[in-house]
């Protein structure tokens, strides 16, 4: 994991943290949903509709260039 990366999950580990107690819900039923398919957390989070914060998934469309 490059520093970019790791910048980027602490932004999304900051975002939990502070998340209301509404998102805290929605976050758990992605990690659910996550853990079913097998997948990436951070790329489920990312590819969410209702929870990503813009500028991490700018920053992550940045980073994989």
């Amino acid at each position: 994991m490059n520093y970019a990366e790791r910048t980027l999950l602490d932004k999304l580990d900051n975002l939990v943290l502070n998340a209301s107690k509404k998102d805290l819900q929605k976050i758990q039923e992605l990690d659910v949903e996550n853990q079913l398919s097998d997948g990436s957390f951070y790329d489920s989070f990312l590819n969410s509709k209702t929870l990503v914060n813009q500028a991490i998934r700018k920053e992550s469309k940045d980073y994989s260039k």
